[in-house]
């Protein structure tokens, strides 16, 4: 295969695939994985946010892309904590279960 040229003459070649990250829970980590809704500070514009994951760091950042990309909507990693845009604390109960969090919606 022939490396690729760019404009500056620089050759780049493409990167190894890598294989996704695992994103089940850990053997032994039986925590509370909470998704509530929460509008303070936004301007009256409500986020889901799912707190008590026992991930840290790229596995919390892969797990919050899955669920963006489910939910159709902006969100970030904040302290821990993923906050998806909008209300969608259903579909995220739903797909939390489904990889094996024992999830559950939190407030009204």
């Amino acid at each position: 295969m022939k490396p690729l040229q760019t404009a500056r003459g620089v050759v780049l070649r493409k990167a190894p695939a890598r294989p996704a990250p695992a994103l089940q829970p850990k053997p032994g980590a039986n925590t509370r994985v909470r998704v509530g809704r929460e509008v303070a500070g936004r301007g009256g514009k409500g986020v889901s946010v799912i707190t008590g994951l026992p991930l840290a760091g790229a596995e919390l950042e892969a797990l919050a892309r899955r669920l963006k990309k489910l939910c159709g909507a902006g969100g970030a990693v904040r302290e821990g904590v993923i906050e998806i845009q909008g209300e969608h604390r259903e579909r995220l109960v739903a797909e939390l279960c489904s990889l094996g969090y024992e999830a559950k919606r939190s407030g009204g």
